[in-house]
């Protein structure tokens, strides 16, 4: 089948669809869109780059060598990384009491959560909207076909009445077949982020394992209390 061809029996496709077709058509190339961007975006943010940096640096770090654990991860933009740079950061900063260092990683971790989430939504929206296009693009062309049938008469052949159920049905194939790879991206990705965030919360708890200096403002606040 040359191009000429299978461009023809694409739109005579879209044609019998009616409406529903053409949106689903759509939602199918924002479908592929978002699925290859979404896998662009996750390896650009290291979701699936094994931990061994982070983990050396978590070890350097308990081990009270900051500056071997800072330096091993020097110039790397992973998410992962990024994390574990700012929760030392937190750590060590003397302007936060124990309860202000653990609140800012969190707020830093959810952040970055965020981000390895963004563009899920509308994935989940299409898996939820497609069948319905699709059921609605049926339930229209039932319409249709019945309306044809009644106007008919005695003389209706059930070849036609067949004809437009079918081309009917094509709405509902067609809406399925776009919502189930959408859903199974949108599974994929967010048991991604799910990940994330259980190894976010082991390296911090990691981190915070580790006592922090005592700052002045903790020296303060003890001798206040005594």
């Amino acid at each position: 089948m040359d191009d000429s061809a299978l461009l023809s029996s694409l739109l005579d496709f879209l044609a019998k669809g009616g409406p529903s077709i053409w949106a689903i058509a759509a939602l199918s190339v924002i479908t592929l869109a978002l699925i290859l961007w979404k896998l662009w975006d996750l390896a650009y943010l290291g979701a699936w780059r094994r931990t061994t940096p982070g983990e050396e640096a978590i070890a350097l770090w308990a081990a009270g060598d900051t500056a071997a654990a800072e330096a091993r991860l020097a110039g790397r933009k992973g998410l992962r990384s990024r994390f574990i740079r700012a929760a030392f950061e937190a750590h060590r900063n003397a302007a936060y009491d124990d309860a202000g260092a653990e609140a800012e990683t969190v707020r830093v971790a959810k952040g970055f959560l965020a981000r390895a989430r963004s563009g899920l939504r509308p994935l989940e929206l299409i898996a939820t909207i497609a069948p319905l296009l699709g059921l609605l693009g049926t339930v229209l062309g039932m319409i249709s076909a019945f309306q044809t049938l009644q106007e008919a008469g005695a003389k209706a052949d059930p070849a036609l009445l067949a004809g437009g159920i079918w081309e009917a049905l094509l709405t509902t194939a067609a809406g399925m077949a776009v919502a189930i790879p959408a859903s199974i991206a949108f599974t994929g990705f967010e048991a991604v982020a799910d990940r994330l965030r259980h190894e976010f919360e082991d390296m911090a708890t990691r981190i915070f394992l580790r006592p922090r200096a005592k700052t002045d403002r903790t020296i303060q606040m003890a001798q206040a209390a005594e």
